[in-house]
């Protein structure tokens, strides 16, 4: 009995499992390191990117006034965003004030591009006479450039801010327009007819099943709308334009200030992105089922 006993602890006692509640996974969120990853090369490109730009500029490939140094363009940076020997950033506004004055204008400007181009092209996409008449009048304010109406607007409505709101609503609202048109024809026939013989009307029709169905697209038009007055915006203030991040590249431009037009530019491309991003979270809370089965 003894042996028996002696020999049973000697046995190896096999390890004991873990808790699959308190355990522990080797990877416990594999999309956090992949966007890890990922802002990782972003870097590494970013940083490929300025040193290929410090060396065009070591090399002196071009003149320093065309294309400064990296290390200039961040100072000319640090000089238009604070106050520096009494002078306040460019051009008497700081950049974030130029900037949040050109975010202004085209907030407005898309604004008024959705109150009209959404009506218009749910108009072109269900009525058959209003989209003989009117779409090709959407398609060709949608293939000309800013610059070729501004002039016009200026004559009309001055130099103030009616030109610039006007031609930013002009180049925003066809997108709009045009996807809103071919996202109200893109219906489910059958989504219609099946409200139809739940006794729906034209109304109901419109804001329960058309619009909903539609709205993705919607989305889409608008996104676009505000990258075309973003573009636009430089265009729009070309005249009297500063305060404004157009105003100030402009401005800049004619004094061959290419360390402050390069900082504009940037700024413009941030912000850019980031608005992006802002309307990317919009479409996921409107339009949740997007993308999904």
């Amino acid at each position: 009995m003894a042996s028996s006993t002696a020999s049973g602890s000697s046995e190896e006692v096999p390890p004991l499992k873990a808790d699959p509640a308190t355990s522990k996974p080797r990877n416990r969120n594999p999309l956090r390191f992949a966007a890890l990853r990922w802002t990782a090369l972003r870097l590494v490109a970013l940083a490929v990117l300025l040193g290929a730009w410090q060396l065009v500029v070591v090399l002196e490939v071009w003149p320093r006034v065309l294309v400064p140094s990296p290390g200039e363009v961040w100072h000319q940076f640090i000089l238009a965003s604070t106050v520096h020997d009494g002078v306040r950033g460019y051009g008497d506004h700081l950049l974030i004030e130029h900037l949040a004055v050109s975010l202004r204008r085209i907030g407005i400007g898309v604004g008024y591009a959705v109150v009209f181009g959404v009506p218009l092209g749910v108009a072109i996409g269900a009525v058959r006479p209003v989209a003989v008449v009117l779409e090709p009048a959407v398609t060709f304010l949608r293939t000309l450039p800013p610059l070729a109406y501004l002039s016009l607007l200026v004559i009309w409505f001055g130099i103030d801010e009616s030109p610039k709101i006007w031609l930013l609503v002009i180049a925003a609202m066809p997108p709009i327009a045009a996807s809103t048109a071919a996202a109200v024809r893109g219906v489910p026939g059958d989504l219609v007819e099946a409200a139809k013989a739940l006794g729906a009307g034209r109304l109901p029709l419109l804001g329960g099943v058309v619009l909903p169905s539609a709205l993705p697209e919607i989305l889409t038009g608008i996104r676009i709308a505000v990258g075309v007055a973003y573009t636009s915006v430089v265009a729009a203030e070309t005249i009297n334009g500063v305060p404004g991040i157009g105003g100030m590249i402009r401005d800049a431009q004619r004094y061959n200030q290419t360390s402050v037009v390069i900082v504009g530019i940037i700024a413009i491309g941030l912000s850019g992105i980031v608005l992006d991003a802002l309307m990317k979270a919009l479409e996921r809370v409107l339009v949740p089922w997007r993308g999904r089965a």
